[in-house]
């Protein structure tokens, strides 16, 4: 291996994504290693948490946890904040978005589609507005999460809120986030960034 290599399902809503964004976006010559289900449950037990993503630098033991990764690659190039309070505070907001992969997962294992109906509805009802209030709170006047500058939190912030409203799960509407225009100002801000259009506009 003579290059960072990048281990993840091909997944675009995925804590894959969000570090295959932040490294192309911090210039990053990597592997964009993407496995199929078939190969995973071989690979599992040689990950240090039987979880993706994996990230290898050569010399380096592997890295996992999305959350690590992004931090990892976001204070090497420029990416996460410097001061190391608002640095704590984007790492908190990153496990905010974390929290609500968590309760939406559950959902997706169901095979039972009332259960899973009314799950997803109980989630629209209740915790997916609390949480949107939360995030909103921590958001200033951007456009992204801490100013004027693009950091990896705000990538991470982009993939959920994407997944979340784009009509790809079955009963959350594509308008649960409606009253929240911090949180899709982040989101659009993200989205019109000029690594990100790069990143999507590939051939």
């Amino acid at each position: 291996m003579n290059k960072p290599k990048l281990t993840y399902f091909d997944m675009a809503a995925s804590r894959g994504e969000e570090c295959r964004l932040a490294l192309h976006i911090a210039g990053v010559d990597f592997e964009d290693n993407r496995i199929v289900r078939a190969d995973w449950p071989a690979m599992k037990p040689t990950t240090p948490f039987g979880s993706l993503p994996v990230f290898e630098i050569p010399g380096k033991a592997p890295l996992a946890q999305s959350n690590a990764i992004l931090v990892h690659v976001g204070r090497r190039h420029g990416l996460h904040p410097k001061d190391d309070f608002e640095a704590a505070r984007h790492e908190a907001m990153m496990a905010h978005v974390e929290d609500a992969r968590a309760h939406i997962t559950p959902s997706m294992r169901m095979s039972d589609e009332a259960q899973k109906k009314a799950a997803r509805e109980a989630l629209v009802a209740g915790y997916l507005p609390a949480w949107a209030g939360f995030a909103e709170k921590q958001i200033g006047e951007g456009p992204f999460l801490g100013g004027a500058n693009l950091q990896v939190a705000d990538i991470k912030i982009y993939v959920v809120y994407k997944w979340i409203v784009g009509g790809i799960i079955d009963h959350i509407p594509t308008d649960i986030f409606a009253s929240y225009p911090k949180l899709k100002r982040v989101h659009d801000a993200v989205a019109a960034h000029p690594g990100v259009v790069a990143w999507y506009g590939r051939g």
